[in-house]
């Protein structure tokens, strides 16, 4: 009975040395594994997250910066044709006659204008 007694403590007690060997290489492979995981989700965020929105917005600020005079843009859910440039606001011209100013920044869309409407905003302009 002492016998395996003795067996059975030493098995216990040669295991328990064996899982505190492994514990400590555990937690430095977790640590690894959840480096490589967030290095992971940067990439994936950087590459279908901010690339585009920059690619966007360079597009965007390109379009607002080659603005003319006679271009219809939409401002705001407002279609009007540009009147006049300023630093940071355009007049633009509504279907009715009426003119409004809004912030450049606010513009969503370009449509170029053909010579044909430039040459008519010219006139009445």
């Amino acid at each position: 009975m002492k016998k395996t007694l003795g067996i059975i403590s030493l098995f216990l007690l040669s295991s328990q040395s064996l899982f505190a060997q492994e514990g400590a290489p555990a937690k430095e492979q977790n640590f690894m594994q959840t480096l490589i995981m967030i290095g992971i989700a940067i990439v994936f965020f950087y590459f279908i997250l901010w690339r585009p929105e920059q690619k966007r917005r360079k597009t965007m600020e390109k379009q607002r910066s080659s603005l003319k005079k006679g271009d219809r843009v939409t401002a705001m859910g407002i279609i009007g044709t540009v009147f006049k440039i300023q630093d940071n606001t355009l007049v633009l011209k509504m279907y009715d006659g009426s003119k409004i100013e809004v912030l450049k920044a606010s513009v969503t869309d370009v449509q170029p204008c053909s010579e044909e409407d430039s040459r008519r905003v010219e006139q009445e302009g």
